[in-house]
């Protein structure tokens, strides 16, 4: 008997599921044209009923304070039913709004897999917690992979964190890094092209920057200073050694890192992530060049990628060379 009324309620399912689907739609409508009341009304008899969209919706609601009073738990609720049924959005969105509301423990798991599907904010909590060793295991490729592909769909606090994180993660293991960023973009766009395409539109909110970059430590660790990462220890931080340079025979040797009044200009970009990413790449390709100073310096919407100083414009044009032999551009300047 429970078998057959089982199957009775999935006919039900199948005959209400357009109807279901095209209030879901009119809600969206009603939302849209700023009428957030109606929109509610719509959607919370079919979130009731088990519409994921619908439950969904709700939950953007509850934690925006739309046509109802703003309620973080009424939204975790929602989200919660949304994604217990395999919406993907509300268990992005569920992660987030734990993760705001305190339970960041709770909150881990469906960060987690948010972030395996490319939501920049979930990466972006995710690569900090890999990167602190809080919650969860240490792992500085991981975390320094995830922050680049937040600091690439851009995320300003990602690309602040990896400043941070330049400074401690050696360069073998940014090199790693930058190609599981690659392969997790390449993951990231598989998965969107599988996801099935629902046939009703659902009302999205606009990516939000996540507050802070540092998650508190558990229970068991010292308290953590203001910075936003821990100093490695020594031992670790000793043994990342700088690439020595290897010139061919028939070429100068580079010039060694000193002070001057030269540079050399590598690129200007739209986006400071991939000046970023281009040091990282060239450092492992050209011998010496990790062991300059990197200037990132944005204005007018254009971020330059420099390296310097260097105390001559022949020392500036031998670095060049090398930097155009691994196929990027670089100009000298003088400051």
């Amino acid at each position: 008997m429970k078998h057959i009324c089982g199957v009775l309620a999935a006919g039900a399912v199948l005959i209400l599921a357009q109807p279901a689907l095209a209030d879901v739609k009119a809600g969206v409508d009603a939302w849209q044209q700023g009428d957030y009341a109606k929109a509610v009304a719509i959607w919370q008899p079919l979130a009731q009923s088990g519409d994921p969209d619908a439950q969904f919706n709700m939950g953007q609601a509850y934690k925006l304070g739309r046509g109802v009073k703003t309620d973080p738990s009424a939204a975790i609720d929602w989200y919660g039913k949304a994604a217990r049924q395999g919406h993907s959005r509300a268990e992005d969105n569920l992660g987030l709004l734990m993760f705001q509301q305190g339970d960041r423990a709770g909150a881990l798991p469906y960060l987690q897999r948010a972030a395996e599907r490319g939501e920049p904010r979930a990466q972006y909590i995710v690569g900090t917690a890999l990167f602190n060793g809080d919650l969860t295991a240490k792992n500085w490729v991981r975390a320094y992979a995830l922050m680049t592909r937040a600091s690439e769909s851009g995320l300003v606090q990602a690309t602040a964190s990896l400043r941070q994180m330049d400074k401690y993660i050696p360069q073998d293991q940014r090199d790693q890094a930058i190609a599981m960023a690659r392969s997790i973009g390449q993951q990231n766009s598989s998965l969107a092209a599988d996801e099935p395409r629902r046939p009703a539109p659902v009302m999205r909110e606009a990516p939000a920057p996540v507050r802070s970059a540092q998650l508190p430590p558990s229970a068991s660790s010292a308290p953590r200073t203001a910075e936003p990462a821990p100093r490695p220890a020594p031992a670790k931080t000793a043994a990342a050694k700088p690439p020595e340079a290897r010139p061919a025979a028939s070429k100068p040797a580079l010039p060694k890192p000193a002070s001057g009044g030269w540079r050399v200009q590598i690129g200007a970009f739209s986006v400071e992530a991939r000046a970023r990413t281009l040091w990282t790449q060239l450092s492992a390709k050209v011998g010496g060049l990790s062991g300059y100073q990197p200037y990132i310096m944005t204005s007018g919407g254009v971020t330059r990628l420099q390296a310097g100083p260097l105390a001559s414009s022949a020392d500036a044009t031998r670095l060049c060379s090398a930097i155009k032999a691994a196929g990027a551009e670089c100009m000298p300047k003088k400051m």
